[in-house]
């Protein structure tokens, strides 16, 4: 909801990435943003409207991302995909930062439009797996993330990759540690990753397993 242009960034990117997307505003001309010849659906209509949102098909949605340019406008379509349409994934961008804390309360992910963009709701589309804890400044973000099975028995740096990823600490039996050159994985552990948003795909790579030949 809401083609701005983060809202027309986001559909652009959606849709090169082989996604079906659906776009509503409330005013036609908000479509003018799409680059020439894009070929995307989009609806004129409210975005907490019920009858629009199933028009633009939230009942099959795996996500939906509000990004208008109103807090109340956001919070209330975002709400209604979570609560009424049960929308796995839900998005909600704040332009006021003290109100986020209240719609986390709500399992509604929100982020603050003076330090976020497309690229930061992207990436929360993406990382379910994850758990995005907070950004540290710049494009540095901290994860936390469940070491997968292939990397158990590893070396903590088979995860990093020099100014791209960096395993700053491992959870491990409730306790945690600052790894060093000698760390290994073990089953169970949690990583807390600092990586640059610019490097996911590379941290994609290092947590899938390689294919066996």
């Amino acid at each position: 909801m809401g083609c701005g242009r983060v809202g027309a960034e986001l559909t652009v990117q959606l849709a090169k990435a082989g996604h079906e997307v659906s776009i509503i505003d409330k005013r036609r001309e908000a479509f003018d943003r799409l680059p020439p010849g894009f070929e995307a659906r989009t609806f004129v209509g409210v975005g907490f409207d019920r009858e629009d949102l199933e028009d633009a098909g939230i009942k099959e949605a795996d996500a939906f991302v509000a990004v208008s340019s109103g807090d109340n406008s956001n919070i209330l379509s975002a709400r209604v995909a979570r609560e009424y349409y049960h929308v796995p994934t839900v998005i909600a961008r704040i332009y006021d930062p003290r109100r986020a804390e209240i719609y986390e309360r709500l399992n509604i992910p929100t982020v603050a439009s003076v330090r976020w963009a497309a690229k930061q709701v992207m990436l929360m589309l993406f990382h379910t797996r994850e758990e995005i804890k907070e950004s540290i400044g710049g494009d540095l973000v901290r994860m936390r993330i469940e070491v997968p099975a292939h990397l158990v028995g590893k070396p903590v740096s088979s995860l990093q990759t020099e100014k791209k990823v960096l395993v700053a600490g491992v959870e491990r039996g409730g306790q945690g540690f600052i790894p060093d050159g000698q760390s290994t994985f073990q089953e169970g552990d949690v990583a807390q990753v600092i990586v640059h948003r610019n490097s996911m795909d590379v941290l994609d790579e290092l947590l899938t397993p390689l294919a066996e030949g």
